[in-house]
């Protein structure tokens, strides 16, 4: 069960966020009322919720899932793969270290941004991405294994990050898309099939038994209903012009 969630408000500079979605620039005043109601539906799933100032000088910044991952045992900071965001990890790391004594660092040459990190149990699967290297998957590895838990790599073609086309629910259900529905390492996996236009749905959120889904994802709601789960449904469009999903925007742990 996670207690606590940390969030940054979007800056102004957000309309000028990396994207590859070509849905068009973000409306940041909407941007600010969905983030509102993102932070008020972390709460609804019970809990503590830390919500950082805007930096302006970082567009990206909101997506603070990317700048550090937050285990039982340890946090790590991480190294983006993206250049631009790679000075938002120091402005996390007060905060991380408020929650966590041991606090590991990803280094040079390793790139890691953790939303190519799933957490299932104790074990973590690292997507190897453009934003993700080998070096810096096998460091991470090392860290959690200094520990007790484990990692593995995952082999992508399709997808920005792994969590764009994975949402883990626990229980052993997997919500999954496009080329993770048929990767050797999730057929032990109760799977959840999102279709190609529901994609972004597979970016949900299990939260203490609730489960985050973006709004607009009948099929997706529905089927994760049907499998048991409360659904919160969070609008999270003007997000979604950044390549940013529902997990992108907050560190739960």
């Amino acid at each position: 069960m996670f207690k606590h969630a940390i969030v940054r408000l979007p800056c102004e500079a957000l309309i000028n966020g990396l994207t590859e979605a070509k849905l068009g620039k973000p409306d940041y005043s909407k941007a600010l009322l969905q983030h509102d109601d993102y932070v008020s539906a972390l709460k609804e799933c019970g809990l503590n919720v830390t919500v950082l100032k805007a930096l302006d000088e970082f567009p990206d910044s909101c997506f603070v899932e990317d700048v550090a991952l937050m285990t039982p045992h340890c946090a790590v900071l991480t190294r983006p793969g993206a250049p631009s965001r790679r000075g938002e990890v120091e402005h996390i790391a007060d905060v991380v270290k408020i929650f966590y004594d041991r606090v590991e660092h990803i280094i040079a040459p390793g790139q890691v941004e953790a939303g190519d990190i799933m957490m299932v149990g104790d074990h973590y699967y690292i997507g190897l991405s453009s934003r993700t290297n080998r070096e810096g998957a096998n460091q991470l590895i090392s860290i959690l294994e200094k520990y007790g838990m484990s990692g593995s790599m995952v082999e992508m073609a399709e997808m920005l990050h792994l969590k764009t086309g994975l949402g883990y629910l626990e229980n052993n259900v997997l919500l999954a898309c496009g080329e993770f529905i048929s990767k050797s390492e999730f057929q032990n996996y109760n799977i959840i099939k999102i279709n190609e236009k529901q994609s972004y749905s597979a970016n949900s959120v299990w939260i203490n038994d609730i489960v985050l889904v973006p709004s607009g994802f009948p099929e997706t709601a529905k089927g994760i209903g049907d499998a048991g789960y409360r659904v919160r449904e969070v609008d999270v469009s003007e997000f979604r012009k950044l390549d940013g999903g529902l997990s992108c925007l907050s560190l739960r742990f």
